[in-house]
């Protein structure tokens, strides 16, 4: 059941390009101390960020930005070869102090609250598999939210997202950071495929660990390393072969 939605309207938006479709849906963690100063940080003008909704650790919904406006949340962002995610995405904010104030598992009503949202979002829009994403995907080099604890295996269940379908397990590395060889390239391929942006496809530079600490965070969060073990690219390779698969079905 749809919790009810309470107004709050932030004077932090403007219009979306003309034509632009909305296929992406971008979590993340409010990331301050409390909801009621993440609320009224979304809200101030000064500051100038925004998201589409703010939903509490008590599954309390507030709505902030109309979702035919373009809100302010995701900064640069890149994603599937798209630029500045504020066009084409939804925004949704989740009361949670982060990693800088006592990350922590988010509360089940919360969850319960954001996937009846989802519920309507889908109704509305047309959002991929793939499209149903976290601030750390879109902007890896800069952001970890919604982090390790998020449930996206849930929100896979209920159909809003991928999930792996093998283990994981293997913490042999397979490669690092200042590698050159096929397996980089390689795994730099399914990263792209899956929608990060690399920036040297035949290195294992910058925007590839940045990239792999985000995979994980979001698909293998019991290591967050930013190597590619046997696990991970284990699930690298389940993940992009469920996107190819989807893009057989189109």
């Amino acid at each position: 059941m749809m919790p009810e939605i309470i107004p709050h309207p932030s004077p932090n938006w403007n219009e979306r390009p003309t034509g632009t479709v909305i296929d992406t849906v971008v979590l993340h963690y409010t990331g301050m101390e409390s909801g009621a100063a993440a609320l009224e940080r979304l809200c101030s003008e000064s500051a100038e960020v925004s998201a589409h909704y703010l939903i509490e650790e008590d599954g309390r919904v507030f709505s902030l930005v109309p979702e035919e406006k373009r809100a302010w949340h995701a900064g640069v962002s890149r994603w599937r070869g798209a630029e500045n995610l504020n066009h084409s995405s939804i925004g949704i904010e989740l009361v949670n102090p982060g990693h800088e104030f006592g990350y922590r598992a988010f509360p089940d009503v919360q969850i319960v609250s954001l996937l009846s949202l989802l519920d309507g979002i889908a109704a509305r829009h047309h959002i991929p598999l793939y499209g149903y994403i976290g601030h750390s995907d879109v902007a890896p080099a800069r952001k970890q939210d919604p982090g390790e604890l998020f449930p996206w295996q849930r929100l896979a269940h209920h159909g809003f997202g991928l999930w792996r379908r093998t283990s994981g397990e293997g913490t042999g590395m397979i490669v690092g950071p200042g590698q050159k060889n096929d397996n980089v390239i390689k795994f730099n391929k399914q990263l792209g495929i899956i929608g990060y942006h690399i920036e040297d496809i035949e290195g294992f530079g910058v925007t590839t660990e940045c990239a792999v600490r985000a995979f994980q965070a979001h698909w293998r969060p019991e290591t967050i390393s930013g190597l590619i073990d046997i696990g991970t690219a284990s699930v690298l390779e389940d993940i992009t072969g469920q996107i190819r698969q989807l893009g057989e079905k189109t």
